[in-house]
C-alpha cells in the first residue's frame, strides 16, 4: 500500500470553496524543462491572464539567473572585472542570499560558485561538447577548484549589491528552479487564485484544496527501476523537490557520474543514494536542501536533516535493490 502524509495541522483548508471559481489548467516550457499549473481561479480571471502572470515570473528567472543565456544578469556578473560592484534586483538578491546561507549551514556542501567545476566535467553551459565523459586532468581540476569557493563572494546585504572578486562564476542550478516554483505560486496568489498545484521541472508546490475538497495528492518521485509503492503527499502549503542520480548522469568505465558536483572535492557525487526528496514550505529551500543532502550522502545527510528537523525521504540503491529511509520529521507526518 502507498503511504500518505497528513495535511499539516496548523494549515486549515477551507471547507467550502468561494463561489464563482473555475479550474484553469496551463502548461508550457521554461529553463530547458516544462511547467504546469492547475489552479482554482475567479471566473473573471481568464486563461490568458493567468498564463501571462506565470510567464512573466518565469522569464524573470531566466533573464537574471540562467547561465545558458549570455546576456542574463548572472552571465554578465560572471564576466565582470575583478573589484566591480553590481546592484541586485530583488529576485537575484533573494536567491544569492539564500544560497550563501545554505553554503554556510552545510559547510560548503552547497556552493553557488561551483559553476567552473560543472563546466569542467561537461555538465554546464560553458562545457565543451563531447560524446563521452573524459576525466579532467588532475592539475586542471586543482586549478579550477581554486576559482571556486562561496567564501569569495562579498555580498552587501544592506546595499543589496555583490562584488565580483575576480573569476567568480555563480551557478544557481541547485536553487533557481525551486525559486521559480515559488514565484509561480506568488503569481497565482496575486492573481486571486484560491487554490493551486504548480510544477516546474518536477518540483511542486500546492496550496488549498481541489474543487472536491480533497488536497492536491502527489506521489513522490522514485527512481525508474524502483517498483516500490509510491509515497503520497498532501501538498497543502507544502513544496517538494527531488535530487536523483537517475535524472542526469554519465556512465564511464562502469561508474555512474551524477551531474551533481560535490564542491568539497570538485568531483561528481558518488554514493549509494539514488534520490533524496525534501518537503518544505518554500520550494527554493527544498530545492537547495535536496542538493545538500545528496552531496552529503546517506549517513551525513540523514544526520544533517535530523538535526534541523527536515522532512526528507532518502532512497538508496545496492545491486538494484532499493531501500527508503524517512527522517523523523517526515515520519511524524504519516497517517
Amino acid at each position: 500500500m502507498s503511504h500518505r502524509v497528513l495535511i499539516p495541522v496548523d494549515l486549515q483548508a477551507p471547507s467550502i470553496l468561494p463561489p464563482g471559481v473555475a479550474l484553469r489548467r496551463l502548461s508550457g516550457q521554461t529553463m530547458g524543462t516544462t511547467w504546469s499549473v492547475q489552479a482554482l481561479a475567479p471566473r473573471s480571471l481568464t486563461q490568458e491572464m493567468v498564463e501571462a502572470a506565470i510567464a512573466s515570473r518565469l522569464q524573470r528567472v531566466i533573464d537574471e539567473m540562467s547561465t545558458w543565456e549570455a546576456d542574463s544578469l548572472i552571465s554578465r556578473f560572471n564576466r565582470a572585472p575583478a573589484g566591480s560592484w553590481h546592484a541586485l534586483p530583488e529576485d537575484f538578491f533573494t536567491v544569492l542570499d539564500a544560497a550563501l546561507t545554505m553554503a554556510t549551514d552545510s559547510a560548503g556542501a552547497f556552493d553557488p560558485t561551483v559553476g567552473p567545476l560543472v563546466d569542467l566535467w561537461g555538465f554546464g553551459a560553458g562545457s565543451v561538447p563531447r560524446d563521452a565523459l573524459r576525466l579532467p586532468d588532475p592539475a586542471l581540476l586543482a586549478s579550477t577548484r581554486q576559482r571556486c569557493g562561496w567564501q569569495r563572494i562579498v555580498l552587501d546585504r544592506a546595499g543589496r549589491k555583490v562584488q565580483q572578486a575576480g573569476g567568480v562564476h555563480l551557478d544557481f542550478s541547485g536553487i533557481a528552479k525551486g525559486y521559480a516554483v515559488d514565484l509561480v505560486a506568488q503569481a497565482l496568489r496575486e492573481c486571486g487564485c484560491v487554490s493551486w498545484l504548480a510544477e516546474v521541472g518536477g518540483e511542486l508546490v500546492g496550496e488549498g484544496v481541489k474543487a472536491d475538497g480533497q488536497p492536491w495528492w502527489v506521489a513522490l518521485e522514485r527512481p525508474p527501476q524502483d517498483d516500490s509503492p509510491a509515497m503520497v503527499v498532501a501538498l497543502h502549503g507544502l513544496a517538494i523537490a527531488t535530487s536523483g542520480d537517475y535524472r542526469r548522469y554519465v556512465d564511464h568505465d562502469g561508474q555512474r557520474y551524477a551531474h551533481t558536483i560535490d564542491p568539497r572535492t570538485g568531483t561528481p557525487v558518488r554514493s549509494a543514494l539514488a534520490s533524496v526528496t525534501v518537503l518544505h514550505r518554500q520550494c527554493m529551500v527544498a530545492d537547495a536542501l535536496a542538493t545538500v543532502l545528496t552531496v552529503l550522502g546517506e549517513e551525513a545527510g540523514l544526520s544533517f536533516a535530523r538535526e534541523r528537523g527536515i522532512a526528507a525521504l532518502f532512497i538508496t540503491r545496492a545491486d538494484d535493490v532499493f531501500r527508503e529511509t524517512l527522517t523523523p520529521a517526515l515520519a511524524a507526518m504519516l497517517e
